[in-house]
């Protein structure tokens, strides 16, 4: 080799080091902003809703007062310009770039706020990536990122966020890059995504935020308890698609009859309050963690729960409330895995961690995600059993979910490119008889 050619490839080699050194400068810059400002403002919501549960435990009165909360909620979204925009419009910038509304954090966190503090029936996760994606896009633009590396940083805040409240950076990091486009994991977002939840996570347990985990005991792998497993797992995937149908329903149902934003929200306040007094019973207000709890670390629960709080939250959501689906859905998953469990022949705990792990999978369309909260919220024991009943749940559980504006890319039934939006009805009828049209 002749000195300019060794000349040529030091150049080359030290441009490329460059290259490198920038872009990985550029995601921890990114990374340590969306990780920062998430890690803050979520603890503080974490702070804030778990104080106003707590209050509302304390004053049981506090629930009349959510109809006059839902007529708030609609007041503020209306004099902050965002009514109409969630979840779904946080999807599309990552889909398709353009921009999201800095307002939209302060509706969705005292929206959401309003909500559990008065009773509604709804999580938190809604509220986290909205939040964090809404930071995170902010983030980007200030370092002056193009519009692909817009939608990274998106990503970012939403992983950042979600950790800050439930303490899972792993599962945080895979769900925000994953929910967006099924069967498309970008793997150029794991890293800043992952580093920024790491940091909220640090900050959050800094300040106090204990992450979420529970203690669950797993039975050794065998192959009668796997085979049990499985069938828990293919009944929580159908109950995912009754979970999600029914708030799909409630919404469209309460839109076309009730089509005053201020009179849907009154009346579905009253709804539930209504709901309440039938059932004699807190327990489905507000997120319901304390019954989560009891379900995977007792095994008790009443058999009937996991319908009466599919009912509670699709009345909130479909009214206008604020909050999440995700952690009803752990609910759901919990109670019913509870319930059953015995009946298959599982303890009752480890069937419940089973449920919510399976029943959060067929609702998301996020295995690995699924996978990845299972072992952080109840250990690696059991790592088989979550890997097995994600992956019935998620083939079982159709191509409905939580999020209309989500794509799944590839048909679960044959190895075909689809790239189909959640919920399609169209498409999910022909997917069904594994014969998806392809998109040109």
């Amino acid at each position: 080799m002749t000195l300019e050619a060794i000349k040529r490839d030091i150049r080359s080699r030290w441009g490329l080091t460059l290259l490198y050194v920038r872009a990985l400068s550029k995601w921890l810059l990114l990374a340590t902003a969306a990780g920062v400002s998430c890690g803050l403002v979520g603890t503080a919501f974490h702070v804030a809703v778990e104080f106003v549960t707590e209050l509302r435990g304390e004053f049981p009165w506090l629930l009349y007062g959510l109809p006059l909360a839902g007529l708030a909620i609609v007041g503020l979204y209306k004099l902050l310009g965002t009514e109409g925009q969630g979840t779904n419009d946080i999807f599309d910038q990552v889909h398709k770039g353009g921009s999201v509304s800095l307002l939209l954090a302060p509706a969705i966190f005292l929206g959401t706020v309003l909500t559990h503090l008065c009773g509604g029936s709804a999580g938190r996760e809604g509220a986290a990536l909205q939040m964090g994606g809404s930071l995170g896009y902010r983030a980007g633009r200030l370092f002056g990122f193009d519009e692909r590396d817009l939608r990274i940083a998106t990503t970012t805040g939403m992983a950042a966020f979600f950790t800050a409240l439930f303490g899972t950076p792993l599962a945080a990091a895979v769900f925000s890059i994953a929910v967006v486009s099924v069967d498309s994991f970008y793997h150029a977002a794991f890293f800043p995504a992952l580093i920024g939840a790491l940091e909220a996570y640090g900050i959050s347990r800094a300040l106090g935020v204990a992450p979420t985990a529970f203690a669950v005991a797993a039975p050794e792998p065998a192959a009668g308890l796997l085979v049990r497993a499985g069938i828990l797992a293919a009944l929580c995937g159908l109950l995912s698609v009754v979970f999600c149908g029914t708030i799909r329903l409630a919404e469209h149902q309460l839109h076309k009859r009730i089509p005053n934003p201020w009179l849907r929200a009154f009346a579905g306040g009253c709804a539930v309050i209504l709901l309440t007094w039938l059932c004699g019973s807190t327990d489905y207000n507000g997120a319901g963690m304390e019954v989560i709890a009891a379900a995977v670390e007792q095994g008790t629960v009443r058999p009937e729960a996991f319908l009466l709080k599919i009912l509670f939250t699709a009345v909130t959501l479909g009214a206008g409330f604020k909050g999440g689906e995700v952690v009803p859905s752990f609910f759901v998953g919990a109670a019913f895995g509870c319930a059953m469990g015995p009946v298959l022949g599982l303890p009752a705990g480890f069937a419940a961690a089973l449920g919510l792990a399976s029943v959060f999978c067929g609702a998301t369309n996020c295995p690995l995600a699924s996978i990845a909260l299972a072992i952080e919220l109840f250990g690696s024991g059991g790592l088989l059993y979550y890997a097995l009943a994600c992956c019935v749940s998620y083939v079982l559980s159709g191509y409905g979910g939580l999020y209309s504006s989500q794509t799944i890319l590839h048909s679960k039934l044959k190895g075909r490119y689809i790239n189909v939006h959640t919920n399609d009805q169209a498409v999910e009828s022909t997917a069904a008889a594994q014969e998806p049209a392809p998109v040109k």
